[in-house]
């Protein structure tokens, strides 16, 4: 399990997509998928259910932090 910095990283690695592309893929700017890799932002609800079937679709395992 792991938090969503570690997931989102290892879920735009497995698409082998750079953080650039990868923003673009989500539909956010770059900084966000940059601030949310290094542990500074988490995403919206909006994103995490975005985020849900990718997660799933790629088996990345995800614990949030308290």
């Amino acid at each position: 399990m792991q938090d969503y910095a570690k997931a989102i990283k290892e879920l735009r690695e497995k698409m082998m997509m750079s953080q650039m592309e990868f923003a673009k893929i989500i539909d956010v700017a770059y900084e966000s998928i940059n601030r949310w890799e290094n542990g500074k932002f988490i995403p919206t609800f909006r994103y995490r259910r975005k985020f849900v079937e990718l997660f799933k679709e790629y088996d990345i395992k995800l614990e949030e932090k308290e």
